[in-house]
């Protein structure tokens, strides 16, 4: 008898979901994404829940092997109530990415109101109390994250606007101004990625020096948008150049957590940690939950390669 063949590189964590409606102290309407950061023997996602008014906040849940989480009652992050943000994140605030940086961590998000969305950072030293610092986007802006580290001595970062569908990547010297934008990455007609793509986790160095970027794909059903998870290798000095990338899906919708929910057919990724060369993936399933997978980085190669000159 032939040994059956897992449908997927990502590898799905028996225990899922992790965080469920049933583990929060209040009532909420859903549960969508979460940014992730280990520190110390400390497990953080930084989760977005939408409450029974329809606004999204970002709330902490805590764990110690990464698995049980404890959520916290209250959000880290809502949205604001001073002027200068107010106006922008009126519909509430999502999609929390965190990126170490330094000596601090910066929190990209994504600030919705009736203008439109803008990406948003934040910094925090503790996580016990969070800074904003402005918005970075123009409107209509989905998904940002930043690179942890400067790219030729400044600082670089990625974002999907709604046009087109791509991911791009633009620089800055100080975190306010940003330009020098670059296409980097584009939906493939006729793949599982055809027809829009967009950064899910914040860049990831791996061992050759190479970034590694897990990205979304998105194909259009007569069921409705089809949302999958990929793999992008981009080069050490010049991110803007993709060196390979995934001709299949590492992780799609295929449980019925994943395919029954608020929104069907999603798995969408804000976070992901990298364990001696094992990465832990958290991701959000039918913005109803959120679910953990884990891989080996050597696996992403080898599905990486084979597209090499491909893409």
């Amino acid at each position: 008898m032939s040994k059956k063949r897992h449908p997927d590189i990502i590898y799905r964590f028996k225990g899922n979901p992790v965080i469920t409606m049933d583990d929060l102290s209040f009532r909420a309407s859903d549960i969508c994404n979460a940014g992730a950061v280990k520190i110390d023997d400390t497990y953080l996602l930084l989760v977005t829940i939408e409450s029974l008014k329809g606004h999204k906040s970002l709330y902490l849940a805590r764990s110690t092997n990464g698995f049980d989480f404890e959520v916290d009652d209250a959000p880290i992050i809502k949205y604001a109530e001073d002027k200068a943000f107010k106006k922008y994140e009126e519909n509430g605030i999502m999609d929390g990415r965190i990126t170490p940086f330094e000596d601090t961590y910066y929190i990209t998000y994504i600030a919705e109101s009736h203008y439109g969305d803008r990406i948003g950072l934040a910094r925090t030293d503790d996580f016990e109390s969070v800074t904003r610092l402005g918005f970075v986007s123009e409107v209509d802006t989905k998904g940002g994250t930043l690179f942890p580290e400067k790219i030729n001595g400044r600082y670089a970062r990625l974002e999907r606007p709604l046009s087109g569908g791509r991911i791009w990547i633009s620089y800055s010297d100080d975190l306010v101004y940003w330009g020098g934008s670059e296409e980097v990455l584009s939906p493939r007609p006729g793949y599982w990625d055809s027809h829009r793509v967009g950064d899910a986790v914040p860049p990831i160095r791996v061992k050759d020096g190479r970034w590694l970027l897990i990205y979304y794909g998105i194909k259009d059903t007569s069921a409705g948008p089809l949302f999958r998870i990929g793999a992008v290798f981009l080069d050490s000095d010049d991110p803007a150049r993709v060196v390979s990338r995934t001709n299949v899906p590492i992780l799609s919708p295929r449980k019925d957590y994943e395919r029954v929910g608020d929104v069907t057919n999603l798995i969408f990724s804000c976070g992901a940690i990298l364990e001696d060369e094992k990465l832990l993936l958290y991701y959000g399933a039918s913005d109803s939950c959120i679910c953990l997978g884990t891989t080996a980085i050597d696996d992403i190669y080898q599905e990486c390669a084979k597209s090499e000159g491909e893409f």
